[in-house]
């Protein structure tokens, strides 16, 4: 028997839907608490390396994410020039195993559609409109208020809520996500013939400008620059202005983004939880325990194995004790921190304009690492 028969999780994003998934496959009871009114359906790309495929293969929906999004296995390199020179198409390293492409990218939205049905085909529950307001732990069971005035009990909760997670502040976690120096602009716009892989030109006004394919007809296409306030309004003007120092694509590209065009900006942010991410019998996963700038990729796949660890431990176990925790964090810690590592450093070495960094060798460490199973 499980460690735990009813479980509630915070959040229906990447993480909160795989544990939900894996677990209900496993005849435990789910429910997940989502504080949006209603599915999102709006939103940008998201960049999927092979050890997150492994997982969404392990969930079943595999083909169903290969069918809607792009996947491909090198990686390009251009110059800051008018035409855009491509220097380099390297193989990238196939983390999530031989069978599995390198890297595949689609459209956020359809991901989440695709695993919210399949944690509700398993049977898990998803209540929108569900905002936690506290949680009280007894020692054997978790209870959580919401908003409206309820409150439902649980076995174990799951605090799967992002960034600025209500659950991590509720269990007395004071660690907050800090910007790192950068800010990015992303478009989601029509696919170029020639965009059939991500392709990353360093230098010229921005850190980085690049774009990963999504689709057929979609990509999502990013300048990275110091981080600085900027109006979303403005986004249009500032990345046709700054999209007019590099070629290839990028001149098919920048006639997309005009008022139509999806348009966003951030700060890049990091945090890690140095140590158990649980507080009795509520435990933060994902995006709520440690995030990272987007520089190597990893942030989803971080969730996944987070979800897949976390479900595999409660499964096989008979109760949930600090061996249980022991055994989670020993998995995941070490991992995640590296991740987190790599991705800070990247971005330092861009922002204090190191030019011998060993970006090669420290990439192909962390793949090396991320190619073994979680």
């Amino acid at each position: 028997m499980a460690a735990v028969q009813k479980v509630g999780i915070v959040g229906a994003g990447a993480a909160g839907l795989t544990a939900a998934i894996l677990l209900a496959d496993a005849g435990i009871e789910v429910e997940i608490l989502e504080k949006a009114a209603e599915p999102q359906t709006l939103g940008s790309g998201i960049t999927l390396q092979g050890n997150a495929l492994r997982i969404l293969r392990q969930l079943g929906v595999w083909e169903q994410v290969e069918a809607k999004g792009y996947a491909f296995s090198t990686l390009g390199l251009r110059t800051p020039d008018p035409a855009g020179t491509v220097i380099a198409v390297l193989e990238d390293i196939r983390t999530g195993g031989d069978d599995l492409p390198a890297t595949l990218g689609m459209y956020r939205p359809d991901l989440t559609a695709i695993l919210r049905e399949r944690a509700l085909q398993a049977g898990a529950r998803i209540t929108f409109g569900k905002m936690v307001t506290g949680i009280e732990d007894d020692g054997d069971s978790v209870t959580v208020g919401t908003s409206d005035g309820g409150s439902s009990r649980y076995d174990l909760l799951i605090g799967a809520d992002g960034l600025h997670s209500a659950v991590r502040n509720a269990i007395g976690i004071e660690v907050e996500p800090q910007p790192t120096g950068m800010g990015i602009w992303r478009a989601f716009v029509e696919r170029p013939e020639d965009v059939v892989r991500t392709d990353l030109t360093y230098g010229g006004p921005c850190f980085i400008a690049g774009y990963c394919p999504t689709g057929p007809d979609s990509i999502y296409a990013y300048l990275v620059e110091k981080a600085q306030e900027r109006k979303h309004e403005d986004g249009p003007r500032i990345m046709t202005e700054l999209a007019a120092a590099y070629g290839g694509p990028w001149n098919q590209i920048r006639t997309n983004l005009n008022h139509s065009a999806r348009i966003n900006y951030t700060w890049f942010t990091t945090h890690l939880v140095e140590g158990p991410w649980n507080r009795g019998r509520a435990v933060i996963i994902g995006d709520a325990a440690h995030s990272c700038p987007p520089t190597v990729a990893q942030g989803a796949a971080m969730a996944f194995e987070d979800a897949a660890v976390l479900a595999e431990v409660l499964i096989s176990a008979d109760h949930v004790t600090e061996t249980l925790w022991k055994e989670f964090t020993d998995r995941r810690l070490e991992r995640a921190t590296a991740v987190v590592k790599a991705s800070v450093q990247l971005g330092q070495w861009m922002l204090d304009g190191v030019r011998d960094a060993n970006v090669p060798g420290l990439m192909n460490s962390l793949s090396t690492m991320l190619k073994e199973p979680a």
